[in-house]
């Protein structure tokens, strides 16, 4: 039976427990979980902050201070903890992926920390699609020649700031430099390095044809370790000020992506993820992944555990800018008009890419466009054709991740942009033609990350002994996705003729 909740009082907590540190690309948690992968009601600490961006495509941090406020949110989940941390076994880490940065033969940084949002490598990423075979990267390590992965950041750095490329010693990610700082040595989980683009993802090591390619050694990347491999005995500063957790085991950063599959109770095909905070991401934890779709990306939860899918750039992005530029009613009010409209009731056909698109076609610098205005069309009308339309892309990366009609899973739906819409989560089921139920777990990335450590720990046999947290269930509707199907041939029709070229099949 599916729990209707995941939080636990203090009082009724099933020991051990289990520290789990989540550093997103907004805020940075700590929280503190059960044997039973609960969260412990009034547990908790969060600190917010802002990427630092420009217009030329910058994304950046300061890795000392993302560190510094990490060690922050533990100081205070600890205070918070009193007499519970002597419960605490093991800590869980989760980051944003992919980050980037260069360290010096001290370990100090050389630049600041990087995110998969820097498009600054734009002309690199085009550069090494001109030089090498794109079809064959992608198969041998599940990503695509582009912006978001380390091959075009180091082919940027190379050619940009040569001085810093002689100077570099190691090239890490946050997680690792995260370890670096408390244990005074760094290992790359399969999870964490997979979102690199330079993992060869049967073999799980480095990727030696892109390494020669990019003139990298492997010495300058961390040794390869899973997720049940961590490290003890923090260094003098970190030990003295969490004397708690002077000798429990520390287990390497996974991707944050991985651990909301898990934390949701995605773990295998029967359960696909469903993510749309400000952009989107659809993702299904596979045990073979022989042929990779076109357009999908492949990395990893662990050593045994794939995770194939695709993600979009608009999402409740493209919600927000309507309603305010539009000036839209109240939000309850647009909620109530949305569920009320016809599908597909508006003649309009939309490319949402207002943040060009990525999967499945890659089209970065392809443009949003709205067709079929007339006098009569609505501001309501646009809202609605567009939140359809961010459903049809998703029915792509979907048909290219499932391939089957008859196909039975569910989609298990999370982040701010559903969750916020009743109508909008209808639509998608609509759309799909598939079950979508909410998820109940308001941490599910930080969760997956406790349960991988209690599974390793030997707290659970298995994750199916957590079972995740469900909410509201969404059936489709045969009619309206018989006529979804029409709109998306439509939608698919227009791409194909304002689209000048062909990315990522």
């Amino acid at each position: 039976m599916v729990p209707n909740t995941t939080t636990s009082a203090a009082t009724e907590a099933a020991s051990p427990l289990i520290l789990a540190l989540d550093i997103g690309s907004s805020s940075t948690r700590a929280l503190l979980y059960d044997r039973r992968g609960r969260a412990l009601a009034g547990y908790g600490v969060q600190e917010q902050y802002v990427l630092h961006t420009t217009a030329d495509g910058v994304s950046e941090d300061d890795p000392d201070a993302a560190v510094e406020r990490a060690a922050r949110c533990v100081d205070g989940l600890l205070a918070q903890a009193g007499p519970l941390a002597a419960h605490i076994v093991g800590v869980a880490v989760d980051t944003m992926v992919s980050t980037f940065l260069a360290l010096d033969g001290a370990g100090q940084p050389l630049t600041p920390l990087i995110t998969y949002a820097d498009t600054r490598n734009a002309p690199d990423s085009e550069a090494l699609r001109r030089e090498l075979d794109e079809t064959a990267v992608h198969d041998r390590t599940g990503c695509l020649l582009r912006t978001s992965y380390w091959p075009a950041r180091l082919a940027w750095l190379r050619r940009s700031r040569p001085d810093l490329w002689r100077a570099t010693a190691r090239f890490v990610t946050l997680g690792e430099y995260l370890e670096l700082r408390l244990f005074g040595r760094c290992r790359a989980s399969f999870s964490a390095a997979s979102w690199s683009g330079l993992l060869e993802r049967r073999r799980l090591q480095w990727d030696a044809p892109l390494l020669a390619h990019l003139g990298v050694e492997a010495g300058q990347l961390s040794s390869l370790v899973d997720v049940d491999e961590p490290l003890a005995g923090l260094s003098a500063p970190y030990a003295a000020r969490w004397p708690a957790l002077r000798a429990v085991p520390w287990f390497p950063a996974i991707g944050d992506g991985a651990a909301a599959n898990i934390g949701s109770g995605c773990t295998d095909h029967s359960r696909i993820a469903l993510t749309m905070g400000t952009t989107g991401a659809m993702r299904a934890v596979q045990r073979e992944t022989a042929a990779l779709p076109p357009g999908l990306w492949c990395y990893r939860v662990d050593r045994d555990h794939a995770l194939v899918g695709g993600a979009t750039s608009e999402g409740g992005n493209l919600y927000a800018w309507l309603r305010q530029t539009m000036r839209l009613a109240s939000p309850d009010e647009v909620e109530a008009a949305l569920a009320a409209f016809p599908p597909d009731g508006h003649g309009l056909t939309v490319l949402p890419f207002v943040a060009g698109e990525r999967s499945p076609g890659w089209a970065g610098d392809v443009q949003a466009t709205i067709h079929g205005l007339t006098l009569a069309s609505t501001p309501l009308a646009i809202l609605r054709a567009s939140l359809e339309a961010v459903a049809y892309r998703f029915a792509v990366i979907e048909q290219r991740l499932c391939g089957r009609v008859d196909c039975d899973h569910r989609l298990v739906a999370s982040g701010s942009g559903l969750l916020r819409s009743p109508a909008w989560a209808q639509i998608f089921a609509d759309v799909l033609g598939r079950p979508v139920v909410v998820s109940a777990e308001p941490e599910a990335t930080s969760r997956g990350a406790a349960l991988l450590a209690l599974r390793s720990l030997g707290a659970l046999g298995s994750l199916d002994e957590a079972p995740a947290a469900d909410g509201p269930l969404y059936t489709p509707d045969p009619e309206r996705h018989a006529i979804y199907q029409a709109a998306i041939a439509r939608q698919q029709w227009l791409y194909d003729r304002l689209l000048t070229r062909s990315v990522g099949a």
